[in-house]
């Protein structure tokens, strides 16, 4: 449906959203709708459609003008790719610290994204725009652990339906400073742009009209010297949610160059590993598969460097 085309059709009910109506009558994805709906190639009766959720007349006439597909932007490189799964519809990688997950300015290559399109070929999802095939979520490039990417548009929508209404089951293990008191808690705090650092993001007040809810719940897993081990359970996935929540609570992670500094006691063992990133594991997946409907999750053991970060504080 990507090749330049014209796509025309005459709506027969009333009352349903412009976007799923759309949808189901041109074939495209609802998110593909919803960007042509943006970008002003949707008319109804010749005139531009309104938003995605206004409601359709019986008899109006639509037209979707397709724009023909763009070329994408990054290119594919042999990156080596752990795979967890992965089938026609999706592919679960588990990416180590230091990759980015797609090309933004200063890292223009050498992304997930090329590392994706060298093993996948043409089937990535072009949804999430030409430079991010398939991305539907992301994790920093400095966390390690699990992430799901699509490779055609009906995977796509599926999976972002699901982290768009939170039931996706996300959990990260990081290793904190000091210990949490109490050892087990929920931060729900709005998390947007710092006013000091537009680089960082920050806990605001509640009543802010910026930024947006997040809630994190965190478990103390182990205590360690002068530190511990937390796993964090995620109800939404704002940017650097874990990092700025715990800091927030006066348990910023380990290595965290943006939002802590480590213990005065834990600096000598950070330096003597090269220890020089938030210590943050995406350690747990699921989600229904948007194909076959089934509950399937998946589980990523603890990187080398994180868990010799243990071990030293243990001792």
């Amino acid at each position: 449906m990507g090749t330049g085309e014209l796509i025309e059709g005459i709506f027969t009910s009333g009352g349903v959203r412009l976007d799923k109506a759309l949808a189901e009558a041109s074939g495209l994805s609802r998110e593909r709708v919803k960007a042509l709906l943006g970008e002003g190639r949707i008319t109804l009766d010749g005139q531009p459609a309104p938003g995605a959720s206004a409601k359709t007349a019986a008899g109006a006439h639509f037209a979707i003008a397709v724009p023909p597909a763009a070329e994408a932007q990054a290119a594919p490189q042999a990156i080596p790719l752990v795979v967890a799964y992965e089938d026609d519809d999706l592919i679960v990688i588990d990416k180590p610290a230091g990759l980015v997950v797609h090309p933004a300015a200063g890292n223009p290559d050498g992304t997930l994204v090329n590392a994706l399109l060298h093993h996948c070929g043409d089937s990535l999802s072009g949804i999430g725009g030409v430079a991010r095939p398939g991305i539907v979520h992301r994790i920093d490039k400095d966390t390690s652990g699990l992430l799901v990417v699509a490779k055609n548009d009906a995977a796509h929508e599926g999976l972002a339906r699901q982290f768009a209404d939170h039931s996706i089951e996300r959990a990260y293990l990081a290793v904190v400073n000091g210990h949490p008191v109490p050892p087990a808690g929920t931060v729900a705090a709005r998390i947007g742009r710092s006013d000091a650092n537009r680089k960082k993001m920050a806990v605001l007040s509640p009543d802010s009209s910026r930024g947006k809810h997040a809630v994190t719940h965190y478990k103390t897993l182990k205590l360690m010297n002068n530190c511990a081990l937390v796993e964090c359970r995620l109800e939404t996935g704002r940017t650097h949610q874990v990092r700025v929540h715990m800091a927030s609570i006066g348990h910023a992670l380990l290595g965290d160059p943006t939002y802590g500094r480590p213990h005065a006691k834990l600096r000598p063992v950070l330096s003597a590993l090269g220890f020089r990133r938030q210590a943050l594991h995406a350690a747990v997946l699921g989600f229904v598969h948007p194909g076959s409907g089934e509950t399937i999750r998946f589980e990523s053991e603890l990187p080398l460097d994180m868990r010799e970060l243990i071990d030293e504080t243990t001792r």
